[in-house]
């Protein structure tokens, strides 16, 4: 409980590696701790069921329920003092008798009720605020640990003695820390996890924001893309078995760390995109923001791909579909959590308002409507490379949509369909030929590109207009990448 406030809360001067930091711990604990349990209880790991995505599910013999207790109960204490009180780890137990709905409500109701009452069992020490060199000492592990050696450990491992802390390998040694150690790569028994950083110039360290915002091209800043499985909650209640509960868990998860390792390591993205986390049914990259569209529109694909190859089986949409959005740096220097949380917000408002689309550059769009906002960005740019046309054309056109939203309400623009079409053509036709100089290409195919991009952009209706989404979208995303 409690991570999102956790990401959120305030760091220190290394607010964006404390950022990252916190995001890989929360990530990994929801792997390591079950493992630890089993290991320290000597139990078989064909006991772990699913994990990740802040969450985990083992069975255990009934006989070490009260060594489970205690072991939880010791990570639970190191957790909350780590993150000054705000990440909880709760859990509940049941037994296995019973059909699989049966045991998943058992277990569900006791796990609402500790969500609902979050300050049960607390005592007055636990309100008292936390000495400042302890957080100091919390601030400082997820910046330098978990934020920066990370990157390049070959593993990870846990100890009793600090039940609550992952404990990062040197990566000169290659040799594993603590008790019990998880390899990250190289291995089948490796644990899942994404962690691709895009590299700095030196390629010493991860790249900043402000060098990630240089790489882009055109306007140069960066932004969050955060997405988030449709109705995932539902596809795992109507699980008709422990079995099938968890081959859904693990699928989606092994997806999600295996498909952003690969999409970043690829020519277009791997100096350009940086993971923040890979979650049981969501993920969050930051990078370039002509590097996250891309990233957007590969995701969907691969993801529609994954859908349609393992939940055929399945009825029904839940958990078919993925809904995306992407935050912008309102400045340079802009922090990492705060445009982090603008690409939450934006990811419910999408969510709320449909399913299988993403909110980009002001609209939310349809999968196939992004796709031609792609389509119509490409067109759009053409006319300056290929036709001559003075790239201040694209402010021009926006200020079209801005002026028709300032003057019509919604109301009007359901009873009139929009305004006369001719307005519209007779505008676009004025920006572009003042845009465009004398000299440049044949005037036929000058012309044929215009009619095709006026077409695009109001439609072809001979009656009414109205200016479709996609095509503000498509204006917003060529302006961007015209930008010097």
């Amino acid at each position: 409980m409690g991570v999102e406030n956790f990401l959120l809360a305030p760091a220190g001067g290394e607010r964006d590696h404390a950022f990252t930091g916190r995001s890989h711990w929360v990530s990994l604990l929801g792997e390591i701790l079950p493992r630890a349990l089993l290991a320290e209880l000597g139990l078989a790991k064909i006991l772990l069921g699913s994990s990740g995505g802040g969450q985990f599910l083992i069975l255990l013999p009934q006989e070490v329920r009260a060594s489970a207790d205690a072991f939880l109960e010791a990570a639970a204490r190191e957790i909350a003092a780590l993150s000054d009180g705000v990440v909880k780890l709760i859990w509940s137990v049941t037994e296995n008798l019973g059909d699989w709905s049966d045991v998943r409500k058992r277990l569900h109701d006791q796990m609402s009720l500790l969500r609902g009452t979050p300050a049960a069992g607390l005592t007055l020490e636990d309100f008292a605020l936390s000495a400042r060199d302890s957080a100091s000492d919390a601030e400082l592990y997820f910046a330098s640990q978990l934020g920066w050696k990370l990157r390049d450990a070959e593993s990870v491992g846990w100890s009793p003695e600090t039940p609550g802390r992952i404990i990062v390998s040197d990566s000169k040694v290659g040799v594993g820390e603590g008790k019990h150690v998880w390899s990250l790569t190289g291995s089948q028994e490796s644990l899942p996890f994404a962690r691709h950083a895009a590299p700095n110039d030196a390629g010493t360290e991860p790249a900043s924001t402000t060098t990630l915002a240089s790489r882009a091209a055109g306007l140069g800043t960066w932004g969050v893309l955060r997405g988030d499985v449709d109705n995932f909650s539902i596809r795992i209640r109507r699980a008709e078995s422990i079995e099938q509960h968890i081959q859904l868990s693990v699928m989606y998860k092994q997806f999600f760390a295996g498909e952003l390792e690969v999409l970043c390591s690829m020519p277009e993205f791997w100096r350009k995109v940086t993971v923040i986390y890979s979650g049981g049914d969501d993920f969050a990259v930051y990078g370039a923001w002509d590097a996250l569209i891309g990233l957007a529109r590969e995701m969907e694909r691969l993801f529609r791909r994954f859908t349609e190859a393992n939940l055929t089986d399945f009825a029904g949409p839940e958990g078919k579909t993925i809904t995306m959005a992407l935050a912008l740096a309102p400045a340079e220097d802009a922090s990492l959590g705060s445009v982090f949380e603008e690409a939450g917000r934006r990811l419910e408002a999408a969510k709320s308002a449909d399913k299988d689309c993403i909110w980009l550059l002001g609209r939310t769009l349809e999968w196939k409507q992004f796709s031609d906002a792609a389509d119509l960005k490409d067109l759009l740019l053409r006319m300056v490379t290929d036709f001559g046309v003075s790239a201040q054309y694209l402010k021009d056109l926006c200020g079209i949509y801005r002026e028709t939203q300032s003057k019509m309400s919604k109301r009007q623009a359901r009873k009139m369909g929009g305004e006369r079409p001719w307005r519209y053509h007779r505008r676009i036709r004025r920006i572009l030929s003042a845009a465009r100089p004398f000299s440049g290409p044949a005037r036929g195919d000058y012309q044929k590109a215009r009619s095709a991009l006026i077409a695009d952009l109001i439609g072809r209706s001979a009656v009414t207009v109205k200016l479709r989404p996609a095509g503000r979208v498509a204006l917003e995303w060529a302006r961007l990448s015209a930008e010097a």
